[in-house]
């Protein structure tokens, strides 16, 4: 049996139906009232009881439920299930529509393509979305076993820590974590709160799959480094023979040219041929041409997802090294080529985390302001540190301080280089045995 009503007639429906259950309040049991509508003729006014036939509280909660179900969005869906249960007569219903809504959940659950955790305060598993059971291969009977027993799964040994964390203080917490088959995810924890208690009860782990991307944003770095350095490798081996090549020259303009007639045709060629070769080499040095060839054009950045970007790319030397990366936003937006800003950002934090001091975990701060027409980044850690006698050394091609730290010497040339050539510049202050701060000044757009 169904009945099926127009839009218009939903709308009388449900609001007579919430002003009489509000004003009245009479429902109390299974079939302690009727109401007397016509018989076979929905949306209709009350008429005497004497003269129709009534239905009962049960029909006039299928009326509401089955009419204005598929019409709603779900926080509506929810509060008209709810006002559902409380026209039906009986706790058979009741017991019904909190299976049916139940079962929509598992639906939901069913067809989420995302791995994701639902932990109780306790850290008891509570459930999990099918990907999340083929990913870190769980089982059904895991439902209800505390987490730590399932840890094994997992590569991140902060994982408890997290969750517990999230559980206590209610915060959002993201962080990048690798599995045991090695693919990296962000993991976002997001607090599961009671509002009524004020208190979270436990918490929704989401996890995004980012090994790709990862992959690609390291290659890209890699690219940039190899790149930079060929074209300096190339520039550096031909300038040397063409100094030598314009020396000779000039010694042979100033031989005698008796008995040489031809002498100086071949001296032209040889001038010509030198002139060429140092064209080539501007063409392959040249920053504009870099620019234009070979990397993206200026577009309006929004910092945090610079930072973003920089740990996904450092995300195995983060997990290695347990590094605190802690930043602090107050100018996030700027016109800039993504690569270049995102190498500068790149290399200043890899190097924080490469030259930390032996046993003391790294700690890198990173903040953003506006100043007199720049935006200044300050990248600061708690390192090595840097004597004040090489703080201009530092910045040179292939100049490496210490040699127990894999590296080509080449990180803070390409920072230098960038921030330079787009018209800002750097500075350090350091102490040894402290660590570093890098401040950075880029250009604004002028308003």
């Amino acid at each position: 049996m169904g009945v099926y009503l127009h839009t218009e007639q939903r709308k009388r429906i449900l609001k007579s139906l919430i002003v009489e259950e509000v004003t009245k309040r009479e429902i109390s049991s299974a079939g302690s009232e009727h109401l007397p509508y016509k018989q076979g003729v929905t949306g209709s006014n009350p008429v005497s009881p004497t003269k129709e036939k009534p239905f009962s509280v049960n029909w006039k909660a299928f009326l509401v439920y089955s009419n204005f179900r598929p019409f709603l969005s779900p926080s509506a869906l929810k509060t008209l299930s709810c006002f559902s249960l409380l026209l039906m007569s009986n706790k058979d219903q009741q017991i019904n529509a909190l299976i049916e809504l139940n079962d929509e959940l598992e639906n939901y659950f069913s067809n989420t393509i995302i791995p994701q955790l639902f932990v109780d305060s306790q850290l008891i598993l509570r459930k999990f979305t099918p990907p999340a059971m083929k990913q870190f291969k769980l089982s059904k009977s895991d439902v209800g076993r505390p987490l730590a027993d399932v840890i094994d799964n997992f590569r991140f040994p902060a994982f408890l820590d997290n969750i517990q964390h999230v559980v206590d203080t209610g915060e959002i917490l993201e962080k990048e974590i690798q599995t045991t088959d090695m693919r990296w995810y962000q993991m976002n924890i997001l607090p599961y709160v009671v509002k009524k208690l004020k208190k979270t009860n436990g918490v929704i782990i989401t996890f995004v799959e980012v090994t790709m991307r990862i992959k690609d944003l390291r290659e890209q770095e890699k690219l940039i480094a190899e790149h930079e350095m060929l074209l300096d490798t190339i520039a550096h081996d031909i300038k040397s023979p063409l100094t030598s090549l314009r020396l000779t020259i000039e010694l042979l303009k100033q031989v005698p040219e008796k008995g040489m007639e031809r002498f100086p045709v071949l001296l032209k060629k040889v001038e010509n041929s030198m002139v060429n070769m140092q064209k080539i080499i501007n063409d392959l040095t040249d920053a504009r041409w870099i620019q234009h060839k070979y990397q993206a054009e200026e577009e309006l950045l929004n910092f945090e997802h610079i930072i973003e970007d920089v740990r996904l790319t450092l995300a195995p030397q983060i997990e290695e090294s347990k590094a605190i990366i802690r930043s602090e936003i107050e100018a996030s937006e700027i016109t800039f080529v993504r690569r270049k800003l995102r190498s500068v950002v790149y290399n200043l934090v890899n190097n924080a985390i490469k030259y930390q001091t032996p046993g003391r975990r790294p700690e890198i701060s990173i903040k953003t302001t506006a100043a007199d027409g720049f935006m200044v980044i300050n990248i600061a850690d708690n390192g090595r540190g840097i004597p004040e006698k090489d703080f201009k050394s530092i910045f040179g091609k292939y100049e490496r301080l210490v040699d127990d730290v894999e590296g080509t010497g080449i990180g803070l040339y390409l920072v230098k280089e960038i921030i330079t050539n787009a018209g800002g510049h750097i500075t350090v202050e350091s102490k040894e045995g402290t660590g570093s701060a890098f401040k950075v000044f880029l250009k604004l757009e002028e308003a």
